[in-house]
């Protein structure tokens, strides 16, 4: 899961807040800012202004000048973030080791094209998503909740998911051809504190097309859970066919991770952006006897904030 940095309240607000300011601005301008420009005429007949004292009579005023003021500014945020960028916090290890708890991103809501924001239709065509591409979606079974996942599986895929590997068979592969095994090379073993238990992970170098490389983390000890996998009509649990204009989804972290294997596939309407980079990432490791409350963030991790590999 992932959240919006200031939830999906935040948009009501911000859509709000721009035509509330957007009526002000409209009456000032119709109705005020005549008699404002009337009453500079009349001042300039009597003396000669400086160019603060004509400022001073054309400015709006009023709460509701002030408020109408506020319009651009919304009106540029609100344009910005519907069409364009929106940042989010990642709040869970689910695409571990590429992005941590407390990373906060910016997602390019234009990557695959122009969307509305209120329906959520395709208003320019952009590229479609491409395998390895981390992307930012509407659950399937929640479309008030928002995902985070990369891109397995494009539309016609055959994806078998066994024993902790990936096989895919492109769509585009001729009949007789098997699923190929995704590649893989291990890199090293990390192992973290969990409720008073030590896990050891294994991290590897996962290629799901030539020019595209990342990092998965897999617990080989746990079980593949396979008896909670999506089951597709007509195919065994852990084989899935990627349906049209549909994507597989999956975690980094594929111990830890709620995604396609589960749930089943990301309709392309639900594609909200591309994660583009990190612009800021916060370390939440606080110590129990301290007297700071634990959601306040311990340090910075400069190291992180640029460019997602």
């Amino acid at each position: 899961m992932i959240q919006s940095i200031n939830e999906n309240l935040f948009a009501f607000i911000l859509l709000i807040a721009t035509i509330v300011s957007g009526a002000a601005w409209t009456y000032d301008f119709i109705k005020e800012r005549p008699k404002r420009k009337l009453n500079l005429s009349k001042a300039q007949e009597v003396k000669t202004l400086t160019k603060k004292e004509r400022k001073q009579i054309l400015e709006p005023k009023g709460v509701l000048g002030q408020v109408g003021s506020l319009f651009f500014v919304l009106l540029f945020v609100f344009v910005f973030r519907s069409f364009f960028y929106e940042p989010f916090r990642i709040p869970s290890g689910s695409m571990m080791p590429t992005l941590l708890s407390g990373d906060f991103i910016a997602v390019d809501k234009s990557a695959y094209g122009i969307k509305n924001p209120l329906t959520n239709g395709t208003i320019i065509e952009g590229e479609k998503p491409k395998r390895g591409d981390i992307i930012v979606f509407k659950y399937p079974e929640d479309k008030t909740i928002d995902f985070i996942k990369r891109v397995v599986g494009l539309p016609g895929d055959r994806i078998i998911y066994h024993r902790k590997h990936i096989y895919i068979k492109k769509a585009d592969a001729p009949k007789d051809e098997a699923p190929i095994l995704v590649s893989t090379r291990m890199i090293e073993t990390e192992e973290e504190e969990f409720m008073g238990f030590t896990q050891s992970y294994d991290v590897f170098k996962e290629s799901l097309s030539e020019d595209e490389t990342h990092l998965i983390r897999i617990n080989t000890s746990a079980p593949d859970l396979k008896e909670y996998f999506y089951v597709q009509k007509g195919f065994e649990a852990g084989e899935w066919v990627v349906p049209e204009n549909c994507y597989f989804a999956m975690g980094d972290n594929r111990d830890n991770s709620k995604d396609s294997r589960f749930w089943g596939f990301v309709p392309f309407e639900n594609i909200v952006g591309k994660t583009s980079t990190i612009w800021l990432s916060f370390e939440f490791d606080r110590d129990e006897k301290s007297a700071l409350p634990t959601w306040i963030p311990s340090a910075i991790r400069f190291n992180r904030i640029g460019s997602i590999d």
